[in-house]
């Protein structure tokens, strides 16, 4: 893949991870990936750090995506302040610890992980479950701490913004789906900070790591990608109060169950 090749295939996958972000309140990594661990073995990223590399940057540009859908939910009050309040400690404490686990796994590790989920929030999607509700409210105490928690955790492992995790349990917990879906993207702040933090620190050094890289984070794919993010992540939130969440549910569920295939067959290929 020459210069000009990678450079439309950053703009284009940002542009997908900004819109996703503002509509699902998924931060975009979900997306962004699957695509940059796919571009990185293009141009021929060792595989014994090209996942952590995706995840690490994933993590990165999920901060600036994350603030602009964020401050366009908060304009139309679909960010919970209270639940943020709550909730953020934890899923720092979750993100520092999936960083650091992430950060010193194999690659397969990665690889697990993502498809893993992937498969499960892609099955939620396809199923019409949108008006399920399993309790009046998040709950609290040791489980109220534990969910967050697990949400950082698992986020930091994958390089995603939590929102995939986060806003099906806030709607399984009664809340309304446009305040999950902004408060999530708020949440994906609290997560992409400490997370491309912690890659940067447990990558730093690697002699495997590409020009641009610093730690697993790297620069090249960061300043390529945040510009498309920040520009269509505003026009995906507007869109999340205006389109219908069924269809979009099943195209995406599909989505996560090809990438989660192609996660599975990675973990041998890893090996």
């Amino acid at each position: 893949m020459d210069i000009l090749n990678l450079v439309i295939a950053m703009a284009l996958t940002g542009a997908v991870a900004g819109l996703i972000a503002g509509l699902l309140g998924v931060g975009g990594g979900i997306v962004v990936v699957p695509v940059l661990e796919l571009v990185l073995g293009i141009v021929g990223v060792d595989p014994a750090v090209r996942m952590h590399i995706a995840v690490g940057t994933s993590l990165a540009i999920i901060i600036p995506t994350s603030l602009a859908s964020a401050r366009a939910h908060h304009r139309s009050n679909a960010v919970s302040m209270t639940l943020v309040r709550y909730w953020s400690p934890w899923i720092v404490v979750g993100t520092v610890l999936g960083a650091l686990v992430a950060g010193l796994a194999a690659p397969q590790v990665l690889y697990a992980v993502f498809g893993v989920v992937a498969v499960v929030v892609g099955t939620k999607m396809i199923l019409p479950l949108d008006d399920r509700i399993m309790a009046s409210d998040v709950p609290r105490g040791v489980t109220g701490a534990a969910i967050p928690a697990g949400i950082g955790f698992l986020s930091a492992m994958m390089g995603i913004g939590g929102g995939s995790m986060s806003v099906p349990v806030m709607t399984l917990c009664g809340r309304p789906i446009h305040q999950a879906v902004g408060t999530s993207a708020l949440f994906g702040a609290f997560i992409a900070v400490p997370g491309a933090i912690g890659f940067v620190y447990t990558g730093w050094g690697n002699a495997l790591l590409p020009w641009g890289s610093l730690g697993f984070v790297n620069l090249a794919g960061f300043a390529l990608i945040i510009p498309t993010t920040i520009a269509f992540a505003p026009l995906g939130a507007k869109l999340a109060h205006s389109v219908s969440r069924r269809t979009l549910g099943l195209l995406f569920g599909t989505f996560l169950l090809i990438v989660a295939a192609r996660m599975g067959l990675r973990v041998f290929a890893a090996g």
